[in-house]
This record gives C-alpha cells, sequence and structure tokens, in this order.
C-alpha cells in the first residue's frame, strides 16, 4: 500500500478497508461501506487488530493491510504454488483443511504454502487425474469444490503424520550447483521462477540464473529457449512439450550424450504471461534434474 489510512481519511482506499471488514463479518452501522474512516469503521479496524495481536493503534499500516488481505482471500481468487516468499493468507489454510480431511496431509493449517502443501497438492491432483505440477489453479480448485460435501466442517487438522522430507529432492539441491541460462522473455520467466522454487523448497540450493554462459561455474548447465534450433550442436536438447513423461527426457539426455553436464530445455510456451504454464514448466525442469541428479 502507498501509505497509513487513518481516522478522518476518505475515499477508495477507506472503501477497500470497509469492504474487506465487511466481507469478514465486522459491523460498520448503519453508513456501512462509504468512504469514510470514522466511527464504526475505526471500531472495527481496532477490534480486527486485537483479534490478531496487532498493535491496536486503529491505523491501516502495511501489517494491518497485509493481514485484512490475508484474511479475506477466498480459495481460487489466486493461483497458489510453491514459491519464495512463501505465498499466505485464508486461501491456503482453507486449502490444506480440505487436503488434511481428505487424506492428504499437509501438517497443521498455517496458511504458508510450503513444501508440505505442495506436496499434498501433487498428491491429490494425482488421485483425481490431474497433472501433478502442485498448482492450485482452476481445474485443482474445482475438483476440491467438487468434494465440499467430504471436508467442510470438518476437523482440519492433519490425519496423519508427515514423511520426513518433501517429494522433490532436497537433499540434491543442497549439494548440486545448478545454472540457467535464457534467449528470451518467456525462458527468463521459467528460469527464474525455476531458482525461485528451488530456493522455496531448500534454502541453502545452489540454483543461478546467469546472463552469459561465461558466467556459469562447475555444475549443470541449462540452457531455457523457446526454440530449438539455438540449441547448439552436441549439446542434447529436451522438449518439454506438454510435460508428460518429462523425467524420462532428463535421464536420457544426461545419461547419453557426451556433453552430460549440459543441455537445451525447450520451454511449453512462447508467452512469459501465463502464470500457471511458466510455473508448471519450472516445476517440471527442477523435478526432472532433481530425478536425474539424485540417481549419479
Amino acid at each position: 500500500m502507498i501509505g497509513a489510512i487513518r481516522q478522518g481519511d476518505r475515499g477508495p482506499a477507506v472503501e477497500d478497508v470497509q469492504k474487506r471488514l465487511l466481507a469478514l463479518g465486522f459491523d460498520l452501522g448503519p453508513t456501512g461501506v462509504d468512504g469514510v474512516f470514522l466511527g464504526a469503521t475505526l471500531a472495527a479496524v481496532r477490534r480486527f487488530q486485537r483479534d490478531l495481536g496487532i498493535p491496536e493503534d486503529g491505523t491501516v499500516g502495511d501489517e494491518t493491510w497485509s493481514a485484512l488481505v490475508d484474511a479475506t482471500f477466498r480459495l481460487g481468487d489466486r493461483l497458489l504454488y510453491l514459491k519464495f516468499p512463501y505465498l499466505h493468507g485464508a486461501d491456503v489454510r482453507v486449502l490444506q483443511g480440505a487436503l488434511n480431511v481428505l487424506g492428504f496431509a499437509c501438517g497443521t493449517p498455517d496458511g504458508i504454502f510450503g513444501a508440505f502443501t505442495e506436496r499434498a497438492v501433487r498428491e491429490f491432483q494425482a488421485n483425481v487425474g490431474l497433472p501433478a505440477d502442485g498448482i492450485a489453479g482452476v481445474e485443482t480448485v474445482r475438483a476440491i469444490d467438487r468434494l465440499q460435501h467430504v471436508w467442510q466442517g470438518k476437523d482440519p487438522s492433519s490425519p496423519v503424520a508427515l514423511a520426513v522430507a518433501p517429494a522433490r529432492a532436497a537433499e540434491v539441491l543442497r549439494h548440486v550447483r545448478l545454472y540457467l541460462l535464457s534467449d528470451g522473455v518467456c525462458g527468463r520467466t521459467v528460469a527464474e521462477r525455476i531458482a525461485n522454487l528451488a530456493h522455496a523448497t531448500e534454502p541453502t540450493s545452489h540454483v543461478t540464473v546467469c546472463e552469459d554462459v561465461a558466467d556459469a561455474g562447475e555444475g549443470l548447465v541449462l540452457h531455457l529457449t523457446c526454440d530449438p534450433a539455438t540449441a547448439a550442436p552436441g549439446i542434447p536438447v529436451v522438449v518439454l512439450g506438454d510435460r508428460v513423461g518429462a523425467d524420462g527426457r532428463f535421464a536420457v539426455a544426461f545419461g547419453s550424450a557426451d556433453r552430460a553436464e549440459e543441455a537445451v530445455v525447450v520451454v511449453s510456451r512462447a508467452d512469459g504471461d501465463d502464470e500457471h504454464a511458466a510455473q508448471a514448466d519450472a516445476v517440471c525442469i527442477l523435478d526432472g534434474v532433481c530425478a536425474v541428479l539424485g540417481h549419479r
């Protein structure tokens, strides 16, 4: 937010605060959403702060605004996936509770989309026949909504113990150096998401986005592109396509080529604006690399 919202302020920003408070069940008095920060609105802000343990100053600063936004996210309002900083909010907590009740353990619903939540989403997706990319998008949310009669109103605490480690090979990410280069916007977008995903999975991971091959050190080098014609002779090319069988493609590329520490990866879209597609490519590539390196 641009600046704090205080008693006496008026305008659209105040209306936004009021709408969020109203959605959370706070009483704004007879005037309701009127864009004026007085009386009932001030009292509602103070009650909201008190309920969440935020300093009760009646001012909507960064902390209070962030808490308001978190509290008013509904499942399906946005794409949910593993990234750093971790996505958090009421929608994540609902997702975690639903998955727990359905038997896909996330641990205690804390509203933070971490590695265990990603794993649970992937297991759920596999069980309902969706691409197991760990991204809670439209189709995944729709599948969870269809099962509301099973999970809604039930105890959201985890029904089974969590495994020690998430599905992705965190041990691999701790010890392998991966360098990512790209030749365009879509490749760069996916490269940045791979690095972010690796860090969200294992904070000590060594995944670096480079501007030039000369910047890459000793380790595995991936060239991300939308055009397979850019591949240099002798370097294996992995085409993601629909991402089916990607782990096997990475295994073949790194197991059969002379230069087994370098490969070109053709991402599935030339449009870097598709958030779901870019994240799905990042998940697919990182999982493929981890699968290969985990067996070396």
